[in-house]
């Protein structure tokens, strides 16, 4: 089979094919992760991301290629989780832009756009390190653009992109000494060859298991992202008043297409929009990106929000609900079945008149697993937790949702895990109000980060103060390895505990206490003074005990403290200052 142009349906089968291919996959690509730690995992990473953009997808009947790409890549950004997928993300934004006005594409425009899909992933990442998905994803980009001058039958330039990104992954073991030692392939850059091989199937007309396609949607259910928020602002507005109190009687929802509007096109700023709207209702949401705005407003006149909205664009899926007469149909329903029951208001509220939200100067986001560690950070000042860690990496859009709840002026977000910093950052990019991601780490970086933080500093220096205060502290932790390894020397087995400090396993035993005491015993230096013990979920207050006491003994020096963080997986994470 033949193909010299991917138009609108054929680029939807390339990515369904691709997606189901790596969502069969998954557990391959878990399987190669380095270190044996119960992990997030890249495959699953990697499947939930690309899940969103497939869904996302689904939703476009559009016959232009550069709007299918586009909704793609809305959907994989929005979805992405830890590191492979935010760059995997950022490979499809740099793809898309490349189409963004075809309405069908060439083999040229294919290769093209790959390669502006690297370009974009290269700048998202700040260290870029050869041997990874990136690496994978430039090479194979590079042999499809050079194939092109010979061929434009997008069966041959797939193949030859496909064949260049299987070499280059198998030599990622010689540029990453980690890969190598452990003898496995990058997991990233597997994933990425998985789709890449599902893009080929469909070009060549093989069959595709599209069943699988049915159960790829990540745990949010790929709802639309401001429908929460949403039902959320209805239920709020319906309590505790009678229909005549609403102010704004009219819910509108409506969406924009920017550009694409009667007359001269208006450059669309968002901050001015959402001030203009401001002023004629309340419980105002705007969400947007390059292309779309979404609004939800309630106002007294919504044909205001609607001619403010049609300067920058056409308007798209109008939705306009009169809620007087939706409150009185709620209430007459409750009469109904609670008759004896009349709704009244509490008689300590009959006469308060609402206060208006004032806008504080931060909020402060963080990212934890563990009712402890979360009300440990509360206690610190941290207004939302985002739940997630090591195991359960949440996407770009559960932290956008978050950080959108909150009325600040500055958003401070401490992601507390190596594969959550990305997204993270991701996250601050599409809010409409300034963000900072401080890179914790682990929880000890960002207990030490809040612990600077100081409400009366600007943003800037409190950033500086934040980052300064995680250097000051080391992080070990203990949990139990999920296969069999050997890393630096260490004969690593399923099962086994091992200890990890600041991301290096240094330790490992079948018994947690001793690999407990290796781990530290390699950890503690003299000038060190504070030892606190987080525990988790599987830790015995006879373990905790039995590791006070041998360092009361070993280093009498040092103050230990011990608090609950209720974190699974993790038994024990130590902080040391």
């Amino acid at each position: 089979m033949e193909h010299k142009h991917i138009n609108a349906d054929l680029f939807r089968q390339m990515i369904y094919a691709g997606a189901a291919r790596l969502h069969q996959n998954v557990e391959k690509v878990d399987a190669l992760n380095v270190f044996p730690v119960p992990d997030g995992d890249t495959g699953t990473n990697m499947n939930l991301s690309f899940a969103s953009g497939v869904e996302e997808l689904k939703k476009t009947t559009t016959g232009h290629v550069g709007e299918a790409a586009k909704a793609l890549s809305r959907g994989i950004l929005m979805g992405a989780r830890g590191n492979s997928g935010v760059i995997l993300s950022q490979l499809f934004r740099g793809f898309s832009r490349a189409v963004k006005e075809q309405k069908e594409i060439s083999a040229r425009q294919f290769a093209e756009a790959l390669q502006e899909g690297v370009e974009t992933a290269y700048k998202a990442v700040m260290k870029p390190v050869e041997g990874t998905i990136l690496t994978v994803a430039r090479e194979s980009a590079e042999a499809a653009r050079a194939f092109v001058s010979k061929s434009d039958d997008l069966v041959l330039v797939m193949e030859k992109t496909l064949e260049e990104a299987q070499k280059s992954l198998q030599k990622t073991p010689e540029l990453l000494p980690v890969l190598r030692e452990v003898g496995v392939v990058d997991s990233g850059g597997q994933g990425l060859v998985y789709i890449y091989e599902g893009f080929l199937a469909c070009l060549k007309g093989e069959e595709t298991d599209w069943d699988t396609l049915t159960d790829m949607k990540s745990p949010s259910e790929q709802d639309d992202p401001l429908a929460d928020m949403v039902e959320q602002v209805h239920a709020q507005t319906m309590l505790d008043m009678d229909a005549g109190d609403i102010e704004y009687g009219y819910c509108t929802e409506f969406m924009i297409h920017l550009g694409y509007g009667p007359g001269e096109y208006v450059e669309f700023d968002e901050h001015k929009f959402r001030e203009e709207l401001s002023r004629i209702g309340d419980s105002l949401l705007v969400v947007s990106d390059d292309e779309l705005v979404k609004i939800h407003i309630h106002a007294e006149h919504p044909g205001e929000a609607l001619n403010l909205a049609q300067q920058y664009g056409s308007l798209q899926k109008i939705k306009i609900e009169n809620m007087r007469e939706q409150y009185e149909t709620i209430v007459d329903r409750e009469q109904k079945k609670q008759p004896q029951t009349p709704a009244t208001k509490p008689e300590s509220a009959q006469d308060e008149n609402p206060v208006p939200v004032k806008t504080v100067p931060y909020g402060i986001i963080a990212v934890v697993a563990g009712k402890g560690i979360a009300e440990i950070f509360q206690s610190l000042g941290v207004d939302k937790i985002v739940e997630g860690g090591q195991t359960m990496n949440p996407s770009t859009e559960d932290i956008v949702a978050v950080a959108r709840e909150l009325n600040a002026e500055n958003i401070i977000i401490l992601p507390n895990n190596n594969n959550i910093v990305m997204a993270a950052e991701q996250a601050a990019d599409l809010l409409d109000v300034p963000a900072v991601v401080i890179p914790s780490k682990t929880v000890p970086q960002g207990i030490s980060a809040m612990l600077a933080f100081k409400s009366d500093l600007d943003p800037e220096a409190n950033q500086a103060a934040m980052e300064d205060a995680m250097s000051l502290v080391k992080t070990g932790q203990i949990t139990h390895a999920v296969r069999d390894t050997t890393i630096d020397d260490l004969d690593i087995k399923e099962g086994d505990y091992i200890g990890i400090a600041d991301g290096q396993i240094l330790s490992t035993s079948a018994e947690i206490t001793e690999t407990a005491r290796q781990l530290l015993s390699k950890m503690i230096e003299e000038e060190d003074e504070i030892l606190t013990i987080i525990t988790g979920d599987d830790a015995e207050e006879g373990m905790v005990s039995e590791l006070t006491e041998w360092l009361e003994t070993e280093y009498p020096y040092l103050e230990v403290e011990s608090r609950f963080g209720g974190q699974p997986l993790y038994p024990f994470i130590f902080s040391i200052e």
